[in-house]
């Protein structure tokens, strides 16, 4: 089982609704292009959900991120 996701910001989120700004800040983006990995939980699911349009989603395993 993913234990972990992979999310990367890849619009910009002016001019959207406050409601999503606030999702990509409180899920902890700071910059366009940048990187998190978060627990893979149906809160944090939900969220990225919510801005699917400004993200990209992918799985992420401990085993990748050490061969890396």
């Amino acid at each position: 089982m993913i234990d972990k996701v992979r999310a990367r910001l890849v619009r910009s989120p002016i001019g959207r609704c406050k409601r999503h700004k606030d999702t990509v800040a409180k899920l902890g983006f700071k910059r366009l292009r940048q990187t998190i990995i978060k627990e893979n939980r149906p809160e944090i699911m939900g969220m990225l959900k919510s801005i699917s349009y400004l993200v990209e989603i992918e799985p992420f395993s401990e085993e990748e991120g050490a061969d890396a």
